[in-house]
This record gives structure tokens, sequence and C-alpha cells, in this order.
């Protein structure tokens, strides 16, 4: 362990966290205008904008997730989530990869040092892309394992230097051992282009590829004790460290959401005052009570939306600064949480494209792109209501959950 980490070991305060954060939200805010300026591009091109790309890293947006100890900013994930959700205001694919990226900073952080030193110590300007699903095949070798196979789908892993893949164990009966994350560089990974989407095309999620590739035991991560709150990572001290897992999981996945909404307000807010409605004598908008009313329900869901964010991403800070890992019922009502916000984002850009018209459609329009990413993002099976909503009620009622491990 070098005299980094050794020297590092020490919470961040409020006061610093609120610098910090007020700090990355105006970078953020300032950055708007060159990434709107290249979310058509970014959209047409399947992938994020470069320059986009450089502008977030000179604006240290890629380093919120990762630990100080390598120059990190080490953020909360109310500061992540404020921040990712401005970029997203101006484009939803360039949003994704800072978010998915970000993310990823924080998996690897819960891994052991040796192998934080490896990605962060070795260049603390790494980015990390992966997927969260097992996929591929592995076997048992001297000192790690050897993986094979395609990962489906990795945002970021366009302007990434590491892959994480997810991993499944098999005993020699087939049967599941263990569930893990595994880093391998970028260098010994291959990307297949295969990210044909209709919308979130921005995000360049596109399929990475492993030929027998060594992961050391050191970078794997037990995601069976991951979910329990049992981290590889020695550094127990580093407070968002210990945040729990799953909650965090499906709340990153639905905050981009919440910029693409505010985005499709403003815009539908913006052109109201010129725009008539057809086929009536009304001459703007803004005059008519029927789209005040829609006007105010999509703002209504949007913020509610916003208010579950809220909670969720502070009860995951919370519970991280208390040193106590988050209960299971409050990690159901998290995940919940995530797929609310999801919902009622998807039910009030639904309204906001009906009430500004059959011209939400034109090719011109940034409503059509918006709508598209957001309609791809909030069906992700993360943040999908049925599934989280059959959890959080199993959780209320103490009846066991045999849906699915990740709560």
């Amino acid at each position: 362990m070098n005299d980094r980490n050794v020297n590092a070991l020490k919470e961040i305060s409020e006061g610093e966290l609120k610098n910090t954060q007020q700090v990355l939200i105006e970078k953020a805010r300032a950055l708007l205008p060159l990434i709107r300026s290249n979310a058509e591009k970014t959209d047409r091109e399947r992938r994020t904008a470069e320059e986009n790309i450089q502008a977030m890293q000179a604006a240290g947006l890629f380093k919120m997730m990762v630990p100080r100890r390598y120059g990190g900013q080490e953020v909360d994930f109310r500061t992540n989530m404020e921040v990712v959700s401005i970029v997203a205001e101006a484009c939803g694919g360039t949003s994704w990869v800072l978010n998915l990226i970000s993310v990823c900073a924080w998996f690897t952080a819960l891994f052991p040092a040796q192998a934080q030193d490896e990605v962060f110590g070795a260049d603390n300007d790494a980015r990390v892309a992966g997927v969260f699903m097992p996929s591929g095949t592995l076997k048992r070798v001297e000192g790690g394992i050897r993986v094979s196979g395609k990962w489906y789908y990795s945002s970021g892993c366009l302007h990434a230097n590491w892959g994480m893949l997810g991993l499944m164990e098999l005993d020699a009966d087939g049967n599941p051992m263990d569930q893990y994350l595994g880093l391998a560089p970028m260098a010994e990974l291959e990307i297949e282009d295969t990210w044909y989407t209709t919308g979130m095309r921005g995000s360049g999620s596109n399929c990475l590829v492993a030929k027998d590739v060594f992961i050391p035991e050191h970078r794997m991560l037990s995601l069976s004790k991951a979910i329990a709150g049992d981290y590889g990572t020695e550094f127990k001290e580093e407070a968002v460290y210990r945040s729990a897992f799953i909650p965090v999981a499906s709340l990153v996945i639905a905050v981009p959401q919440l910029g693409l909404a505010r985005a499709a307000l403003k815009y539908v807010i913006d052109k109201s005052q010129n725009r008539p409605i057809s086929y009536t004598f009304v001459k703007k908008q803004a005059d008519s009570v029927g789209f005040q009313l829609q006007v105010a329900d999509a703002a209504m869901k949007i913020e509610t939306a916003y208010l579950h964010a809220c909670r969720a991403a502070d009860d995951i800070d919370n519970w991280a600064k208390s040193d106590h890992y988050m209960d299971y019922l409050t990690r159901a009502r998290v995940k919940a949480d995530s797929s609310e916000l999801a919902r009622h984002v998807h039910d009030a850009m639904e309204i906001l494209m009906t009430a500004h018209g059959a011209a939400s459609f034109a090719e011109s329009s940034p409503m059509q792109r918006l709508w598209r990413d957001s309609s791809t993002a909030s069906r992700h099976g993360a943040v999908l209501s049925a599934l989280s909503n059959e959890c959080y009620g199993k959780a209320l009622l103490g009846v066991a959950n045999d849906l699915t491990p990740l709560v």
C-alpha cells in the first residue's frame, strides 16, 4: 500500500463536500452549451462526441466517484445525482456515459487496494465501463480465472481504459456458486459495434468481447458479498464506499431521466408563447386552460420524480455515513423509489409530447430525441416498476423474496 493511500484515510467534512458539490454543479452547467451543440452529432454517430468527453474530463466530472487517494472528488450520491441530471438537460447519451463511468468508478473503489492501484494508481484519469449482468464463461486457473464471451451492453466503453465484466461461476453440475465483477484492461478486450437503437444512441453501449482473458483474484469482486455490504476495499473509513450496493445500482440508472424531463418541460413552456393550437381559435398554447393543466400535470410528475430521487440518494448517503449497512426494507424501498422516478418521468414525457403537438416528432425538434432517450432508459431492467414494487411489497408484508437477490 503506498503512502498516498495510508495518509488519505479520513472522512470528508460536510463543508468540503458541500463546496465540492457546488463547484461540480457550476462546472456541469457551464458545459451545457457545448454539450447541447453536440447533441445531434452524438445521437447521429451513436457515440458521445469526443469534445464532450474531453470537456467533462477537464472539468473533473469523470472523477466524481474516484477516491481522493487518487486525486478524485469522492462525492456522495446526492452530488452525483445532481451533476448527472444537469448534463442530461443537454444530452441524454452524454449524461448516460458520464453516469455509467461514474458508477463504475465507485464499483472499482469497492475492490481490494491492489486492483484500485492498478486502475487509478497507474492513471488517475482512468475510466472504467462495464456490464453488471453475468455472461460468458470462466475457468479457474492459478491466481485467478480465464474468461471468454460477450457482454451486452457496455455504456461508455468507447471512452474507457478498463472493462468491468459480470461473471457467474458454476459448479461441476452447472449450478451457480457465485457472481462476480471482474476488471480487465480494455487493451485485452474487443468492442463489437452492436449499439443500433432508437433511443440513447449516444451512449455507445456496445458489446465487450473477451477471448481467454486472464483476471487475477484481486480484480474480482464477489456480488453475493457486495449485496450484503461486504466489500473488498481495505479503506473502510471512506464513507461513500460503504453505500448499499443495489440501491446505488438502481438509483444511478434512473438519474438521467430527471434532466431529460426538465429539458422537455422547459422547451414546451418556451415554445408555448408563440405556438397556436391547430384547428382552434387559440393563438398561443400558453393561453389555453387545457394546455395549462397538461403542463402543470407534467411538472408535478417531474417534481415527484425528483423528490423520490432525493429521498433515495439521501438515504444511501446517510446510511453510508452512519457506518451501518442499509436494512433490507429500506433497500427495497430505495429500489422502488428509483423505479417511481423513472415511471413519473415517463408519464410526464408522454404528456409533454402530446401537449406540444405532432411537431414533437419532427427530426429538427429536440423533443423527439429527449423522448426517445427517456423512453429507452425508462425501460431498463433495473428500474421496472412491476419488479421493484413487487420486491417492496414483499418486504413490507414480510413475504419471502423469491423474485431476485438484487435488493
